[in-house]
């Protein structure tokens, strides 16, 4: 057993330390799940609305969810900064976006954001899935948002800047994700072009009472502002917080408040009852 100069004394890194142990199993079957759902396709995505300052639906963000065996979700915690930096990251990101534009075919009405990471530009299969779509039914991407998180975009800009500039020409959205929890520069913010930022929900949440976040979103607002970029609020699960962003010019609201993530979305739903009542 591998023991520090103390005798008796664990290394805390060491696989003999049976927390570590437990822990690096735990892990390693998790992954194991996830790579099995993947190869498999067990996947699904998970809708939750985005509600303009008016409200009604604005659009729906898509969330990818993956399944083990059973069929049960796998808490995305547990995995998704893991296999952020590996080809698993990639699969997850064709797979959200081969079922988002597939919604988005079978809906006319719908307009869909959905998750990508940076990483996923310039991986074959991900872009050929998006060239296949849009060139087989150009509407699709006058519908479609691309969310791409603000420490995702930052790894490499100037191959973001790119990516977006040609999307954009064929109608697509593009909304930066978690606003204020990065490290986005004000030059590179400029020479994006986002169509909307996604406040950080750390900066919302009890935001009605919380003077110090009051200061900093209505900061993140002006900067929105100026940039000609919508706002949307994510992590809303109040109505106090409700009415003090809709009253401080957010443009869209996102959180539990309006409606959590599910993978019955109402427009399957008025489907199947029509079906039923044929």
């Amino acid at each position: 057993m591998k023991q520090n100069r103390k005798r008796g004394q664990l290394d805390p890194h060491s696989y003999d330390d049976p927390l570590s142990a437990a822990v690096n199993q735990r892990d390693r079957s998790t992954l194991e799940m996830v790579r099995s759902a993947l190869e498999h396709k067990q996947v699904m995505l998970a809708y939750q609305p985005i509600m303009a300052s008016t409200g009604d639906v604005a659009f729906y963000e898509g969330l990818i969810r993956v399944l083990d065996e059973t069929g049960r979700i796998i808490p995305a915690r547990e995995f998704i900064n893991v296999i952020e930096e590996t080809e698993m990251g990639r699969i997850v990101d064709c797979l959200a976006l081969e079922k988002g534009l597939r919604a988005l075919r079978k809906n006319p009405t719908l307009r869909l954001s959905i998750n990508m990471s940076a990483r996923s530009i310039g991986y074959g299969r991900w872009k050929r899935v998006l060239d296949r779509n849009l060139r087989n039914d150009p509407t699709l991407g006058e519908r479609l948002i691309m969310e791409i998180t603000e420490t995702s975009a930052m790894l490499v800009p100037e191959l973001v800047i790119a990516f977006m500039a040609d999307l954009q020409e064929r109608g697509v959205c593009f909304a930066l994700d978690d606003f204020g929890a990065g490290y986005t520069s004000f030059r590179y913010l400029r020479d994006f072009y986002f169509d909307m930022i996604k406040i950080d929900g750390q900066f919302i949440r009890g935001i009605a009472h919380n003077p110090d976040n009051q200061v900093l979103v209505r900061a993140l607002v002006s900067i929105a502002q100026h940039f000609d970029m919508f706002t949307v609020a994510e992590f809303v699960e109040n109505s106090d917080d409700a009415t003090f962003l809709a009253e401080n010019d957010i443009d869209c609201l996102q959180g539990y408040y309006f409606g959590a993530p599910t993978v019955r979305p109402p427009w399957e739903e008025n489907t199947t009852a029509l079906r039923a009542s044929a």
